[in-house]
């Protein structure tokens, strides 16, 4: 794989003739998943928010980032799953499903950025132990749900 394609460009391929064929339509429909899948993930991490915080209340939602935690955990667990299913299953369609499912809606979903600046906050305020303890929870309950995602694809496959 040349190193264009790598990130997902592709060299216009060539018909019988050795005319160059437009491959704007394939890298279209790849981008619109993208950005379907996207906008999808993106408004139900932030119904995940307006949840947890109807469910545990404003200020534990202030002291303590739940929703991003609870986000990053689901989703590392349903990327497992996806990884899983598209790797064993090898379902018709399949980088069109990562690149809506993976890509797009889990990529929306969940949010490195939103933990950086969490973690940021939490040592500004002094809250080094708080913050460790989040650190420790984000990367130990996203690795764990993605391996449980990935055998849990193995045990029905």
């Amino acid at each position: 794989m040349q190193g264009a394609e790598r990130f997902g460009f592709r060299m216009a391929a060539c018909n019988a003739k050795g005319t160059a064929m437009s491959n704007a339509t394939p890298q279209l429909y790849a981008s619109l998943s993208v950005a379907l899948g996207g906008g999808i993930g993106a408004l139900a991490r932030y119904q995940m928010g307006r949840f947890m915080t109807g469910w545990l209340g404003a200020p534990a939602v202030s002291a303590f980032p739940f929703a991003t935690l609870a986000v990053n955990t689901i989703g590392s667990l349903l990327m497992g799953l996806l990884a899983g299913w598209l790797v064993r299953g090898s379902p018709e369609g399949a980088d069109q499903l990562r690149l809506l499912l993976g890509v797009g809606l889990l990529g929306g979903f969940t949010t490195f950025s939103a933990f950086s600046l969490e973690m940021a906050y939490m040592m500004q305020r002094g809250q080094l132990g708080l913050a460790a303890i989040y650190l420790m929870l984000s990367i130990g309950l996203g690795v764990s749900g993605f391996f449980f995602g990935i055998t849990v694809t193995r045990l029905f496959s």
